[in-house]
């Protein structure tokens, strides 16, 4: 499978790609936390919750880092 080309060439556009990925993915675990939960499977609660709490951090970092950038090209 061919890797898709970024529409724009750009770092930043990068990091935004991967912040809404990152945003993305935590309201996607909470379906399948509440699916995992409905089946009692406590195991996938826990495995969906630290990958949820990953997906926060890494979101957390991506608009830090984006955020300086900004700051930075703009002076």
């Amino acid at each position: 499978m061919k890797e898709q080309k970024s529409p724009v060439r750009d770092k930043n556009y990068d990091l935004i790609h991967v912040l809404q990925m990152s945003l993305d993915n935590i309201y996607r675990m909470d379906t399948y936390i509440s699916d995992a939960e409905q089946r009692g499977d406590s195991e996938l609660v826990t495995w969906f919750s630290k990958i949820q709490e990953n997906n926060r951090k890494a979101g957390d970092q991506a608009k830090q880092m984006l955020m300086q950038r900004l700051q930075q090209e703009g002076r």
